[in-house]
C-alpha cells in the first residue's frame, strides 16, 4: 500500500491506542507528527518527531498541523470523567483539530466509541445509521465529535472517519469484549484504508474485528476497502464466565462506564421512542 504523501498528525501518542498508533505506523514508514499533552513514554520512532501541545491552544494545533494530509485525532479524555474534565480537550480540541484540517485540506480519522451507543441494550444490534445514545459525558463527547465531523463534511467538505471503537486490545479479558473486540492487526489495517482510500466522505465504520458475538452490522468499510480479518471467536473458552455481578453493567453495551453516576432506580426504556 503507498504511503501517505504528506506527514500525519497524530495526537493523543502517548496513550495506548497513540503509543500503538506510533510504533506500527512508523515502521511502515509513514512520516509522523506525534504530540500529547504529556512526554512520549517510548523511544521516538524513526520518521517521527514529538512535541507537547495542549489541543486547547488554538495556534499550536495549527502549527502543528501545518502540511499534513491526514490527522489521526486520539487526544483527549479517553475514560468516563465529569463535564468539566471532559469539555476543554475533548469538545473544543476536537473544533480545533477540525479547524486545523479546514485550513490544511486534511482528513481526519476520528475516534469515536462504543460509547456514543453504550446505553443500547446487548441483545440489540446496531447499524451505521442508527440514533447515538451515549452512555456519559465521556460518550456525549464521542457523539459530539460525530456532529462535528459531519457538519465539517457538510459545510466545507472535510473528509472523514468516524471509528466507533470497542475494544483495541491484544486479547480478550471477559465475556463483553467478546463482542466489541478489534485486534491491533484489523485496527492497523483501517488506519491504512483510512489513509489510502481515494474518497472517504463522511463515514461510520464499527471498530471491531470479525466477532459472531459482535453489537454491529452495515458501515462504510466496503467504500474504503477494509474487512477485519480476525476473530474473537477463538477466546471465548478462555473468558467464559468472566462477567460482573452489576445488572446495569451486562445489560448495556458500553458496559462499566455506564454505572458512574447512574442514579436511575430501574433501567432506562429500551426503545428511544417508547409511545411510537
Amino acid at each position: 500500500m503507498a504511503l501517505p504523501d504528506r506527514p500525519v498528525l497524530l495526537t493523543g501518542a502517548s496513550g495506548t491506542i497513540g503509543r500503538l498508533l506510533s510504533a506500527r505506523l512508523a515502521a511502515l514508514g509513514w512520516t509522523l507528527r506525534l504530540t500529547d499533552v504529556v512526554p512520549l513514554p517510548i523511544p521516538l520512532p524513526r520518521n517521527a518527531s514529538f512535541d507537547i501541545v495542549d489541543l486547547e491552544d488554538q495556534q499550536a494545533v495549527n502549527d502543528l498541523a501545518r502540511g499534513c494530509g491526514l490527522i489521526l485525532h486520539f487526544g483527549g479524555i479517553s475514560t468516563e470523567q465529569s463535564f468539566e474534565t471532559v469539555l476543554g480537550p475533548n469538545l473544543r480540541g476536537s473544533f480545533h483539530i477540525y479547524e486545523a484540517a479546514r485550513s490544511q485540506k486534511a482528513r481526519v480519522v476520528f475516534p469515536s466509541s462504543v460509547h456514543a451507543v453504550g446505553l443500547y441494550e446487548r441483545t440489540e444490534i446496531l447499524d451505521q445509521d442508527c440514533l447515538l445514545r451515549p452512555d456519559g459525558y465521556y460518550g456525549l463527547s464521542k457523539a459530539y465529535g460525530e456532529m462535528l465531523a459531519r457538519l465539517y463534511w457538510d459545510k466545507h467538505a472535510v473528509e472523514s472517519v468516524l471509528i466507533r471503537i470497542g475494544s483495541v486490545l491484544p486479547e480478550v479479558p471477559d465475556e463483553r469484549i467478546l463482542s466489541t473486540w478489534i485486534s491491533h492487526d484489523d485496527f492497523i489495517r483501517l488506519i491504512e484504508r483510512c489513509a489510502g482510500a481515494e474518497h472517504v466522505d463522511c463515514s461510520v465504520i464499527w471498530g471491531q474485528s470479525n466477532n459472531s458475538r459482535g453489537f454491529w452490522r452495515h458501515d462504510a468499510r466496503h467504500k474504503i476497502g477494509w474487512a477485519p480479518l480476525d476473530s474473537s471467536d477463538s477466546q471465548a473458552e478462555r473468558v467464559r464466565g468472566k462477567v460482573t455481578d452489576n445488572p446495569v453493567v451486562e445489560r448495556y453495551q458500553g458496559g462499566k462506564f455506564i454505572v458512574i453516576d447512574y442514579s436511575r432506580a430501574d433501567f432506562p426504556p429500551r426503545s428511544m421512542f417508547p409511545d411510537e
